[in-house]
């Protein structure tokens, strides 16, 4: 209710940025989905060069069309121990994991890669980001690494054969680890390592 409210939707009309807190992402997705207020920010920020939207720990998470919303990081590579579901929609063909170096979620996205290869995975680690302008072009920010899982080129996997709890075989899943001023191009598949 409150996210139809014209009061709310009158706030983001007027905004230069909206930030997204963490939490649960799934809390996100399921009050804000469907409503007046994702319909101005969802216009407003494909269409208005000058509107920021940002978010830390699960606001980043929701942000990607996809998002993972459960999955232990211990059994993370066991068919099924990942649930992925719709996020925000604002970055498209991405899956965002967040807090992924302390918590070791290497394994989560890996499996949310496997399962959707068209997807690409982005870890943020601690006190990390990714600025992204013009809808594909990513720069990390931040001290620490985004890591980039990339499934378009996996050769072979049994994903697809073994039963749920079972552990998931995968060859040729590519990874890139970005550090600060390293860009990714979400278009062409590009990274550039900052030299300086």
């Amino acid at each position: 209710e409150t996210a139809n409210s014209n009061n709310i939707v009158d706030r983001v009309e007027k905004s230069d940025v909206i930030w997204f807190t963490g939490g649960n992402q799934l809390r996100l997705t399921t009050f804000l989905g469907g409503t007046k207020l994702m319909e101005v920010l969802h216009r407003r920020y494909f269409n208005d060069e000058n509107f920021l939207i940002a978010g830390t720990s699960a606001g980043a998470a929701a942000a990607s069309e996809s998002m993972i919303y459960m999955g232990s990081s211990k059994e993370a590579l066991l068919k099924g121990s990942v649930q992925i579901t719709g996020g925000l929609g604002f970055i498209k063909g991405v899956i965002i994991d967040t807090h992924f170096v302390k918590r070791g979620r290497i394994g989560r996205l890996i499996q949310a890669v496997t399962g959707n290869p068209s997807m690409l995975g982005i870890g943020l680690g601690e006190d990390t980001g990714l600025l992204i302008k013009e809808g594909n072009k990513m720069e990390a920010i931040g001290s620490g690494l985004v890591i980039i899982v990339d499934g378009k080129k996996i050769k072979q996997t049994n994903i697809t054969e073994i039963p749920i709890g079972s552990p998931i075989s995968i060859e040729n899943i590519v990874l890139h680890v970005m550090s600060l001023y390293d860009t990714y191009d979400l278009e062409t598949g590009e990274m550039r390592i900052n030299s300086e």
